[in-house]
């Protein structure tokens, strides 16, 4: 039995256009603006009142310059409406009052338009008031503790001399009768009363020199005329300098010390107090 041929059918296929997925680009997003409550403090003094320019007039200019659009654009607070823009308000306007009471305004999150006035447009802005901002006063109270912390472990670590040098820098001559307990008790309230000014002494070399000064003449080793302008051996009368004009005599002699003339000086004191 013969076999039939089978004829194979051939189907042409036109070639496919291969389409590539279009890649979108995502814009990056700014920050958003929050709906909250907020909070508004006057800068510098505080009167009783205090009223903020509440729309644009001959004598007080309320405008804003919009970059997009290149020009000035009027703005006006108006309760009744939802934008600070007046090209963007419609209908009649009721205009309302923007007054800082104590230095304080509150604005409650439903006046978003007050909102955006104050805290995006607004001229007086950062000059006349400015808003609390959470995160900003968190730093600044984390640094504020920060550097605490750094002056109150200094103090606890520093040695008697560089803590009576300090100390005598805010109380003065009575700290030569002070005991080694009242001294640390003194040096600790000061680092934690005024941090930045002890950490500033703590590191000033001549705060110990001035020190050194003040007890050689407490000592009667040197003596200081009553004019404040000479120092002298309190022995033999022999000058060892003149307080330049309008310098203290102590930061003065403190400086001469650390000269060729006044290294003999300092070593000379030095021998008197061992």
């Amino acid at each position: 039995m013969a076999k039939k041929a089978v004829a194979e059918e051939t189907i042409e296929v036109a070639p496919q256009e291969i389409v590539k997925a279009k890649t979108v680009k995502k814009e990056p997003k700014g920050p958003q603006w929050e709906i909250k409550d907020r909070h508004y403090y006057l800068v510098g003094s505080s009167p009783l009142t205090y009223t903020v320019p509440a729309r644009h007039s001959r004598h007080r200019s309320l405008l804003w310059f919009d970059s997009e659009k290149n020009e000035q654009r009027e703005l006006r607070y108006a309760t009744n409406q939802n934008s600070p823009f007046v090209d963007e308000q419609k209908g009649e306007a009721t205009l309302g009052h923007i007054m800082f009471k104590n230095g304080h305004l509150f604005v409650g999150k439903e006046k978003q338009a007050l909102q955006r006035l104050l805290s995006l447009y607004h001229p007086f802005l950062n000059k006349r008031y400015t808003e609390h901002d959470s995160i900003v006063e968190a730093k600044d109270q984390l640094e504020s503790i920060e550097i605490e912390l750094e002056a109150l472990n200094a103090a606890m670590t520093m040695d008697v001399d560089m803590a009576e040098a300090i100390v005598r820098v805010e109380l003065g001559s009575s700290v030569s009768k002070m005991s080694s307990k009242e001294l640390k008790r003194d040096l600790l309230l000061f680092a934690k009363r005024n941090p930045m000014l002890f950490l500033e002494l703590a590191n000033d070399d001549n705060v110990q020199l001035r020190n050194f000064a003040i007890k050689a003449k407490e000592a009667n080793i040197i003596k200081l005329s009553q004019d404040q302008r000479i120092f002298s051996w309190a022995s033999n009368d022999k000058k060892l300098m003149t307080v330049p004009f309008d310098e203290n005599p102590y930061s003065a002699f403190a400086a001469f010390l650390q000269t060729d003339e006044g290294v003999e000086v300092y070593k000379s004191i030095e021998k008197k107090f061992a």
